[in-house]
């Protein structure tokens, strides 16, 4: 099948090299000449593990090409699919200034069928303004369907997610665009049927309704953390007992110091949005994003009860500044409001990440020209005469380090465990004073 892809950002990108992985022609267009060119040599901008080398197969093998000609990839195009961003504005609604650009171009470049898939990430009823978008610039009379098929890809294992999907929701009220669909995704459906069918707008809610409800099981875990320490509990214990119950389960009831990246924090914000246009009460969601934002300080407030509120002269050890392991995106990380936290009060912070410290130098640059920060170039530098050591993000190289070197690097040895990982116990008996979430 011919595919064209309009966007390679993150979602974009990743779906062109799935679909080319499985002998599709897929042509992915982006405006950005810098990008085409890594792209074009088989490089990929961002960090996405398995990504690099898809990408360099399928442009070697002349299935995944790139280009800025809009008109020449939707030309002969059967599924032309929009992946550009939907940035939060300044109220938290999706910014659909691109999606809508890219539908106008499409309509102007149409010249037989094709299905036109949304892929973004977009508000309910977004289907209906790209149809209006791309019917006012058609040239001429020229059929054509619009169906949402939203991503539910998880940075960090985004590739193994399309490539083995838990399901693939397809929003149509078309017999032939839902026949496209099918034939489009039948080769990741092997071992069990994973298209679901629905309308249009419920495909566009239920992308966002899996979001808030995942953000809502961390931020609610967290209110439990925080409550535990209040009560004199350890949270640990609890999230065992009520994970083993298979209505609730493990999966995001970790406590930590919230949630960032891309989607949670830009998708609960969007729906919370969403309900205020159409004069509803989102309790639930409005209390998500304020738990969230309140638990990206609950290290700093930690660490303030331990040292008090001058941290003049103190120096923090920062292990971690990606949102999550897996990937280099910094959007949104709690690593960021710590240490924006820590240094507005006088400290100098010494931060380490295996992955995002290109990242970290565009989002940090501000503080480290002032001294308030520097980039470590190993993970044990970051340590070094410290009087504190944070775990921010529960990438695997932190999860077992040497506590004795450790001890020896650091000015004192004090562990505050942003993410749980360390045993408390274990940690107190080598003689660390430790702080965690709701321990």
């Amino acid at each position: 099948m011919n595919l064209t892809i309009i966007g390679t950002g993150y979602v974009g990108l990743v779906t062109g090299a799935c679909f080319a992985e499985r002998g599709n022609r897929v042509t992915c267009v982006d405006n950005d000449p810098a990008k085409l060119d890594v792209l074009r040599a088989g490089g990929v901008p961002i960090y996405e593990p398995g990504l690099e080398r898809m990408v360099a197969r399928n442009v070697d093998s002349g299935l995944l090409q790139f280009t800025d000609d809009v008109a020449a990839a939707v030309d002969g195009a059967q599924v032309v699919m929009i992946a550009v961003g939907t940035p939060p504005g300044e109220d938290g609604s999706a910014d659909l200034t691109a999606v809508l650009a890219v539908a106008r171009a499409i309509g102007a470049a149409l010249t037989g069928y094709a299905v036109i898939v949304t892929k973004s990430t977009v508000p309910v009823g977004t289907a209906d303004q790209v149809r209006e978008a791309v019917q006012g610039a058609l040239t001429r009379d020229v059929p054509f369907d619009v169906v949402s098929n939203p991503e539910f890809l998880k940075e960090g294992a985004a590739v193994e997610d399309f490539m083995r999907p838990d399901r693939v929701v397809v929003g149509t009220d078309s017999e032939r665009a839902r026949d496209v669909m099918s034939e489009l995704y039948e080769p990741f459906s092997h071992v069990r049927e994973k298209l679901i069918f629905m309308g249009i707008r419920e495909s566009e809610m239920t992308k966002y309704a899996a979001n808030a409800m995942l953000a809502t099981k961390i931020s609610f875990m967290n209110e439990i953390a925080n409550l535990c320490e209040r009560l004199g509990a350890d949270v640990e214990a609890v999230r065992r007992g009520i994970g083993s119950d298979s209505r609730i389960g493990y999966s995001f009831i970790y406590p930590g110091i919230g949630y960032g990246g891309s989607c949670f924090p830009k998708d609960v914000k969007a729906l919370v949005r969403t309900a205020k246009s159409v004069d509803f009460d989102a309790h639930v969601l409005n209390a998500v994003e304020a738990r969230n934002e309140l638990q990206k300080q609950r290290l700093v407030e930690r660490i303030v009860e331990h040292f008090g509120d001058d941290l003049s002269g103190k120096t923090f050890g920062v292990w971690g500044l990606s949102f999550k392991p897996g990937t280099d995106d910094m959007r949104e990380a709690p690593a960021l409001v710590i240490i924006q936290g820590l240094t507005a009060l006088g400290a100098t912070v010494h931060a380490y990440d295996p992955v995002a410290m290109g990242e970290a130098k565009r989002d940090l640059q501000p503080l480290m020209d002032a001294g308030s920060v520097t980039l470590a170039a190993h993970q044990y530098d970051a340590a070094k005469g410290v009087d504190a050591l944070i775990l921010a993000t529960e990438w695997n190289i932190f999860r077992q380090p040497d506590f004795d070197a450790l001890k020896r690097l650091m000015a004192a040895p004090v562990i505050f465990d942003g993410r749980n990982q360390y045993n408390p116990e274990r940690l107190r008996r080598r003689g660390f004073h430790y702080v965690g979430i709701g321990r």
